[in-house]
C-alpha cells in the first residue's frame, strides 16, 4: 500500500456539506496483538492477514461444511467479482443500478469488451474467470462486536462535537459497511435471523430472534443482528492486510472494519467525469479501476482541470464553518467534528492542490451518484480507503465535464 504524508491540520472544506445522521461513538474490538506485540485492537483473521476475523478466502474455496445459499444471485455474484478486481459496484445488492452499470462499463473497457454497461453475453464469458467465487458466504459476527458501545448522534451541530468519535449508530450499520452492502440486503440474506439456505428449525442461530430490532436494555440502538451469530453476507474480498504494510494502528483497523486490502495497484492518474459521475484510475494508459463518485453541485461546481494530490488524512477531524459551506444564515457557529467512518468526510480525506477540494469518503453510501456533492469528490467510504491506496503526490488528478 502507498503512502502520503498524511497532514495532522483541520480542513476547512467549502466543497463538502455536514449530512445529518444518526450516527454513533465506536469503541475498539478486543485486543489483538502484531509481532511486535503492538495492540491493533481486533482479533485478526491468522497470522498473515492482519484483516479481521472475518475476512474472506481469496481463491473462492468454500469449506465442505458451509451451508449453502438458497438460491444463486447471479448479479450479486457479478458485483461481488467487480468489486474484488476494482471496478467497484458501490453498494452491493444483487440488483443492476447505475453503479453497477458503471462498473460493468469500467470491467469492459478494461478488456476490451464492447462497452455496454449490461451483464450481456461477452461479458459473462469473461467474468467466468472467477465462477469460482461465490456470490455469499457465511461469517460469525465476532464477540467483542457485542461490547462495542453504539451511541446515537444528535442533530445539533454543537453536540456532535462534544462526542469523541462519529462511529456507528448500530452493529447492523457496522456490519452493513463492513460487507459493502445495507442493512435491509443483510436481512433478506438473513431471513428470521438464519442464514438463508439453513433448515427450517435447525439454523446455527439458537438465541436468533423471529422478531428483528428489539430495543436493547441499555437504550442503544435497537440491532437485528447480534454478536457470535453466523450470518449470510455477500462474499467480498480483496481484503488482505499484509503484515508490517500500514504503520497507522487507527487506519489498519479501519481498513479491516471496511473489509479494503493492503494490494492495491499503483495508478499515475485519475480521471473524474461529471458526466459519468465516475472515477476512472489508470497505469499509464490501462485502466485498472474504477467508482461511482458524486461530484459538485450548481453552488459548488466541480473544479474542471488538472490538479495534484497535496497529501493524504487518514480518519480525518473536519473543520464545520457553515459559512464556508454557504449557510449564510445559519446560527451553528464553527465546529471541530471529530473523525469517523459517519463523519461528513467519511473515514479518508485527499488533499488536492484546489483550496478547499479533495477526495473523500461519505456516511451515506446509498447515495453516491445520485445526490450533488457540495464540489468534492465523494465515494463510498470503502472505495474511498482503496483508492488512498493507489494515489501518490504524483498522480495526477484531472476533472472532465
Amino acid at each position: 500500500m502507498r503512502h502520503l504524508i498524511a497532514t495532522a491540520s483541520l480542513f476547512a472544506l467549502a466543497a463538502c456539506g455536514l449530512a445529518g445522521q444518526d450516527n454513533a461513538k465506536q469503541d475498539t474490538d478486543r485486543v489483538a496483538t502484531t509481532d511486535a506485540g503492538e495492540d491493533w485492537g481486533y482479533d485478526t483473521y491468522d497470522a498473515d492477514n492482519l484483516a479481521d476475523s472475518m475476512a474472506s478466502n481469496d481463491d473462492g474455496s468454500i469449506s465442505k461444511d458451509a451451508i449453502p445459499d438458497a438460491e444463486e444471485r447471479p448479479i450479486m455474484q457479478a458485483q461481488v467479482v467487480l468489486d474484488r478486481i476494482g471496478f467497484g459496484p458501490g453498494v452491493i445488492d444483487g440488483k443492476m443500478g447505475m453503479s453497477t452499470e458503471n462498473a460493468l462499463r469500467g470491467f469492459q473497457e478494461a478488456n476490451d469488451l464492447s462497452v455496454t454497461g449490461k451483464l450481456d453475453e461477452q461479458t459473462k464469458a469473461k467474468l467466468s474467470a472467477w465462477k469460482q467465487i461465490p456470490a455469499t458466504r457465511v461469517v460469525t459476527i465476532p464477540a467483542s462486536w457485542g461490547t462495542t458501545e453504539y451511541t446515537d448522534m444528535p442533530d445539533d451541530v454543537a453536540e456532535k462535537a462534544k462526542l469523541e468519535t462519529l462511529g456507528y449508530a448500530s452493529l447492523d450499520e457496522r456490519l452493513a459497511e463492513r460487507f459493502h452492502t445495507t442493512i435491509g440486503v443483510l436481512k433478506q440474506l438473513n431471513p428470521n435471523g438464519q442464514p438463508a439456505g439453513a433448515v427450517e428449525g435447525k439454523g446455527p442461530n439458537p438465541a436468533a430472534s423471529p422478531t428483528p430490532d428489539v430495543a436493547r436494555p441499555d437504550g442503544q440502538q435497537p440491532s437485528f443482528f447480534r454478536a457470535g451469530q453466523q450470518i449470510r453476507v455477500p462474499n467480498i474480498g480483496a481484503d488482505k492486510i499484509a503484515k508490517g504494510s500500514v504503520k497507522e494502528r487507527s487506519w489498519q483497523q479501519t481498513l479491516a472494519s471496511l473489509g479494503v486490502g493492503t494490494e492495491q495497484p499503483e495508478v499515475d492518474r485519475i480521471v473524474v467525469s461529471k458526466a459519468g459521475k465516475t472515477l476512472k484510475a489508470y497505469n499509464g494508459d490501462k485502466l485498472v479501476a474504477l467508482f461511482t463518485v458524486s461530484s459538485g453541485s450548481s453552488e459548488f461546481p466541480l473544479p474542471l482541470g488538472e490538479w495534484k494530490i497535496l497529501g493524504e488524512a487518514y480518519n480525518p477531524p473536519y473543520a464545520y464553518d457553515p459559512e464556508v459551506l454557504g449557510k449564510d444564515n445559519s446560527d451553528d457557529g464553527t465546529h471541530k467534528l471529530p473523525p469517523g467512518p459517519n463523519s461528513p468526510v467519511g473515514v479518508v480525506w485527499i488533499d488536492l492542490s484546489k483550496e478547499h477540494y479533495g477526495i473523500h469518503g461519505t456516511p451515506d453510501p446509498e447515495t453516491i451518484g445520485r445526490a450533488q456533492s457540495s464540489g468534492c469528490v465523494r465515494l463510498t467510504n470503502w472505495d474511498a480507503a482503496r483508492l488512498a491506496g493507489m494515489v501518490s503526490q504524483s498522480t495526477k488528478v484531472i476533472f472532465e465535464a
